[in-house]
Parts: structure tokens; C-alpha cells; sequence
């Protein structure tokens, strides 16, 4: 079983490489990968795969199938491939997009064979976080209903299973009021603005009174435009994050008393709008799938910190959050040979080196023995299914 995923992700490596860096120097911003999805899906169809395209309403989602049986397990793995507006691949997300191919692949090697029975499924996500496939992919019941655990991998500074990834929700304000002559006749105005400056002003005061997990960061999309006239528009967006979903919920509800109340202090009408699509859920890692993993990265010399040190870090947020609600799921970092941290272009660089490429092909390796492990043992998919069904305490 190892042999053939060793082989056969070691044969695609100069074809993984290629996409890598192809998706690299043409990066695309979420929901706009065009080209990395016609890529990603031509390379799974001539590799055999059953490709949809367009998966779950989305131009560039899709799923990749492959099975040679209909009552085996079912595992999903997941590619994501867009880039940071201005600074490209700056998360390598064409790493996840080749992990996913290559764990992909690798499991339908096996099943060719006939060493593991079921279906793999590989997802093509777009735009992560808040504006996420995966969210859709969930709510349309395409996780839950097709696969029986999910995985991806995810590139980082360093290696690390437990790291906390935080819930997430984004939400736009925007406040109307009255325009008027600011020199001749300001009485007249309902100043926007001031309702903006408001409600930017009680956020930051609430900060103070958040727990130290909580994150709440934003811009302004819209101050005005003369000082020489009372606005009677102004907005501004915002990004909360929490530990988990249920305290995202708690703050969610005191960031708008907090809106609202700029609104009622200044006289302005209001409209609150958050994520279409709905919150980005804190990561569930299923913990007997995250031993596994880390079984076989420690066979290959890979190191991590104690569970209770990782717990300890508040790291960002993923939308694999909210496959991890749904079915067992593990979402694990790996190291790619820099200190750098991701969302920087010094990690954009990182990712196109030699040691990144190999990192990922190790990772991905380990990631795909783990799916065979699920396929394979019992004992294991039962305790990873119990785990699941114990929930995650959500304080």
C-alpha cells in the first residue's frame, strides 16, 4: 500500500511541479480562478477521473471522482488555488491545489488495484474564507452526503495539527443620512460620517472587553465625499473572529448592538449585511485522523509540538471549518523551509522554492497513507467516527 502511493505520487512529481508553478505566476483572486480550474480539472480528466464542473452552481468548483465500488468508504480530499489580491500566491494555495492532485491520485492507484474498496473525491474549492466554496459545498449537502471523511493539508513556517483555526464572519455597515451645506447651514445635515466614527470608536472600545481570543479588525469603504457637505453616506466593513463558532455568535451580536447604537446616537438609518454565504467555522480536527497523520509524518523525520503547545496558539481561519462539522475531518500545516509567515510576499517566494515542492509531496504522502488507513482499518474509522460524534465543546 505505501509502496504504491510513494510511486505513485514520486512519478507525477515533474507534473505537479509544472502546475505548482504555473498557478504561481498566474495567480487569480477568489472566484475567479479560471484558469487554475481548467487546468486542475484537464490534468484529472486525462488522469481518468470523473470530473464536474461548475460543482454545486460555482464557474470555478469542482469535483473529481473516481470509484470501483459503491459500499466502500468514501474520502474527500481538498484543493484550494486562489491568490491574495496584490501579493499572488502569498498562502500557497497552488501547493494545496497539487496536494490535493496528488493525494488524489495516489488513492486511486490503490483502488485500481483493488487494495482499498469505495470512492475518492477530490474538491475544488474557490475563494476561501468567507466568500468560500467549501461553505456552499456544505450547505448544498455535497460533504455529508458523498464522503465519509475529509482531508487537505495546508503549507505554513512550520508543521502543526492542533493549532487553533478561528471562526469567522465578515459584515459591511453602511450608514445614510442627510446631505446639507456644511459652512452655510450644517443644523440642516445628519451626518454619516459621524455615525461611522461612531460605531468605529464603540468596536475599538469593545476590544477592551472581548476575550483575548476574539479578533475584530476593519476598514472604511466610504467617508465621504466634500468636506465642504454634510455626508449623508458613509460605510465601513468589519471581520470578527472567534475560538468558536458559538462565541463568534456571542460577539456577532455585540458588534452590531455597537453599530446600531451609532446609528441611533446620530440620527442615521442603517443597513448591516454580513456574509452571504454565512460564517467560516472554527476547525473541528478530528483527533484520532490527526494521529495518524502524525504517525507517518514522524516516520519521516517530521517533528511537532506537544499537542497542549499547539492548543495554546490562535492561528487564523480556514472554511475546512465548516466541512469539519459535517463529516471527520483534519486539516494539518506543514513546513516548507521558511520562517516567513503566510499572507507576506517573503512566503510567496518560499513557495515556488525546490524544498517547498519536496515538502509538499512528503505531506501529501502522508496525508494519502492516512486516507488508506481509513479505507483500511476499522478500529480507526470507528474512533475517528466516535470523536466526530462527541462533538467539539463549543464554550
Amino acid at each position: 500500500m505505501e509502496k504504491t502511493i510513494v510511486d505513485t505520487i514520486e512519478a507525477a512529481s515533474h507534473e505537479l511541479r509544472r502546475i505548482s508553478l504555473e498557478l504561481y505566476e498566474h495567480p487569480e483572486i477568489g472566484e475567479h480562478e479560471y484558469r487554475a480550474c481548467r487546468l486542475l480539472t484537464e490534468y484529472l480528466e486525462g488522469k481518468g477521473f470523473k470530473v464536474t464542473r461548475e460543482a454545486a452552481g460555482m464557474p470555478t468548483a469542482f469535483m473529481a471522482e473516481y470509484s470501483n465500488s459503491a459500499h466502500g468508504r468514501r474520502v474527500g480530499f481538498c484543493s484550494e488555488y486562489d491568490a491574495l489580491p496584490g501579493i499572488g500566491q502569498a498562502c500557497g494555495h497552488e501547493l494545496i491545489a497539487i496536494s490535493g492532485l496528488a493525494c488524489a491520485l495516489a488513492t486511486k492507484a490503490l483502488l485500481e488495484k483493488d487494495l482499498i474498496q469505495g470512492t475518492v473525491i477530490l474538491y475544488g474549492t474557490p475563494a476561501e474564507e468567507s466568500t468560500s466554496g467549501k461553505i456552499t459545498f456544505v450547505q448544498q449537502g455535497l460533504v455529508e452526503s458523498r464522503v465519509d471523511v475529509a482531508m487537505m493539508i495546508h503549507p505554513g513556517p512550520g508543521d502543526g495539527l492542533y493549532v487553533n483555526y478561528l471562526a469567522l464572519d465578515s459584515v459591511t455597515v453602511e450608514y445614510f443620512g442627510k446631505a446639507s451645506h456644511a459652512g452655510q447651514a450644517p443644523w440642516d445635515g445628519i451626518n454619516a460620517v459621524d455615525a461611522m466614527m461612531q460605531a468605529w470608536d464603540n468596536v475599538s472600545m469593545l476590544r477592551q472587553q472581548t476575550l483575548t481570543t476574539n479578533r475584530i479588525h476593519g476598514i472604511i469603504t466610504n467617508g465621504g465625499k466634500s468636506a465642504n457637505v454634510i455626508p449623508d453616506y458613509a460605510s465601513c466593513s468589519f471581520i470578527a473572529r472567534s475560538l468558536t463558532k458559538a462565541q463568534l455568535a456571542e460577539l456577532k451580536t455585540k458588534i452590531e448592538n455597537c453599530l446600531k447604537a451609532a446609528a441611533v446616537a446620530t440620527g442615521c438609518n442603517i443597513k448591516i449585511q454580513w456574509a452571504l454565504k454565512g460564517p467560516t467555522d472554527d476547525v473541528f480536527q478530528n483527533e484520532p485522523l490527526a494521529e495518524t497523520y502524525k504517525h507517518y509524518m514522524e516516520a519521516q523525520g517530521i517533528k511537532f509540538l506537544p499537542k497542549s503547545v499547539e492548543e495554546g496558539v490562535a492561528g487564523g481561519s480556514t472554511d475546512m471549518g465548516n466541512f469539519s462539522y459535517v463529516v471527520p475531518t483534519i486539516h494539518p500545516f506543514f513546513g516548507i523551509g521558511t520562517t516567513a509567515p503566510n499572507h507576506t510576499v517573503e512566503f510567496a517566494k518560499a513557495t515556488i522554492t525546490e524544498e517547498a515542492h519536496k515538502a509538499t509531496l512528503v505531506a501529501a504522502e502522508c496525508l494519502a497513507k492516512t486516507a488508506a488507513s481509513v479505507f483500511l482499518d476499522d478500529q480507526l474509522y470507528q474512533q475517528a467516527c466516535a470523536f466526530f460524534a462527541k462533538g467539539k465543546p463549543q464554550v
